[in-house]
């Protein structure tokens, strides 16, 4: 036990700079909101609907605009400064979380009003997700970068355990619209926070077109053999697999029948294995290794969809749900970083948003036919058929694993997590990453 305060700073040495502190604790309080009004939106319109379909309808409408849309926002994180664009974005956010309160709480809110504000919000996320994942090295500099990415997405995962179940609680006491409200609010921390942060300004913007810049970003991760093939393989899981929880309402509702307390509870033991995870990526150090880690937690993801979705005890399937988090949340944050620091700094924010489109982008799409699929086929099924595909994509990945390594061993070097530019190393086609980005 006498390494375990050690261990401790590991763990959390991001949380010594200033920035990161001051961020971490808007966000935190901003996403428990966030996920509060996940879950009571979703209660709602299978509360209004009955309609598993139009569940996946509108978590299509909430994430197409993050397909769509992504490449605009890595452009503008790329050119302008970060810090204000995710000041705007947070902002926006807020004001769209008011008016779907105002709605719900004075009862006038329909199914078509749900939408129009979920697709709005997915545009605010077009933008603020390129800009937040490559503001975070402006927070904490190279060094402590991989620990940062860890620490937001076990912060993000611990909002996702305490959201789910005060909303459930609070859904099922007074009403979805105090949860929308609740989530309105808690806005204003990440906003007073952001604000509070002091950041060298951003450098002046490349010239050219907006279309070639975008290109660039997008050549990049499609010419650099291991960040192409970690996208694919989160792009696959979320089409196939991550719309599991958009079908969480029909599993609380039809087949638990334990309402919207029972809905808040599945979430939560999702979300208390996806915290698990990031906290055993926020004590790594390194990136060696974590090419296996993507690879094995998408099997077991895959493999805990499929046991999920044929339970039929509450508590099993509650339990069933800490493995599929903790597996979902290797996976993506394992990825992330491994993209982050194969990625010259001059693209970050355009390969981020080749990544928001694989990771939310594709989810919309998932959403849509899961949701189809569950109509007809029954949630269930839906489910486990999203199991096997991401076991079969598990396997094709570890099987190119050793010919990825050597390629993303170079480009991770040439960073250095300190300084460097990859853009001077060979990639294994014989070309430097200066002449990918110029193709």
């Amino acid at each position: 036990m006498a390494d375990s305060p050690s261990r401790v700073r590991t763990t959390l040495r991001a949380l010594r700079h200033r920035n990161f502190q001051l961020f971490f604790a808007g966000q935190l309080i901003s996403l428990i909101g966030t996920w509060m009004q996940n879950v009571a939106q979703s209660w709602l319109v299978y509360r209004l609907t009955g309609s598993s379909a139009l569940l996946g309808m509108v978590g299509f409408a909430g994430q197409i605009p993050v397909f769509l849309i992504s490449p605009l926002g890595g452009l503008i994180a790329d050119r302008h400064s970060r810090q204000r664009t995710v000041i705007g974005t947070q902002t926006s956010a807020m004001i769209l979380a008011f008016v779907l309160a105002a709605l719900t709480l004075t009862g006038r809110v329909q199914v078509w009003h749900i939408f129009v504000l979920a697709a709005l919000l997915g545009v605010v996320n077009a933008f603020d997700i390129p800009a937040r994942q490559s503001f975070l090295v402006e927070m904490v500099g190279r060094e402590d970068l991989i620990n940062a990415i860890a620490l937001n997405s076990s912060m993000f995962n611990g909002a996702r355990i305490v959201g789910p179940a005060v909303a459930g609680i609070l859904v099922a006491a007074i009403g979805e619209g105090w949860c929308f409200f609740a989530n309105a609010v808690s806005y204003i921390a990440v906003i007073i926070g952001l604000v509070m942060m002091k950041v060298p300004p951003a450098g002046a913007p490349k010239k050219g077109s907006a279309i070639s810049h975008i290109s660039e970003g997008f050549r990049f991760a499609a010419r650099t053999t291991p960040i192409r093939a970690l996208l694919l393989l989160l792009g696959l899981v979320s089409l196939t697999g991550m719309p599991y929880a958009v079908l969480m309402p029909v599993f609380a509702g039809q087949i638990f029948h334990s309402g919207a307390r029972g809905l808040g509870i599945l979430m939560g033991f999702s979300g208390a294995g996806a915290l698990i995870g990031a906290l055993a990526l926020a004590t790594r150090q390194e990136v060696i290794g974590l090419g296996r880690w993507v690879a094995v937690s998408t099997g077991i993801f895959g493999v805990s969809l499929i046991l999920f979705s044929y339970s039929r005890s509450f508590w099993i399937a509650a339990a069933l749900l800490v493995p599929v988090g903790l597996s979902m949340m290797t996976q993506m944050g394992s990825s992330n970083t491994l993209i982050q620091t194969m990625t010259p700094d001059v693209l970050r924010g355009r390969v981020m948003s080749v990544y928001s489109m694989m990771f939310m982008g594709m989810a919309p799409v998932g959403a849509l036919l899961s949701g189809v699929m569950a109509d007809r086929f029954g949630a269930p099924a839906t489910v486990a058929t999203g199991g096997v595909i991401a076991i079969a994509g598990s396997i094709v990945f570890s099987l190119r694993l050793p010919s990825l390594r050597p390629e993303a061993h170079r480009l991770i070097m040439a960073q250095n997590m300190v300084a460097g530019d990859p853009a001077d190393e060979v990639t294994s086609q014989g070309e430097t990453a200066a002449d990918l980005i110029k193709k």
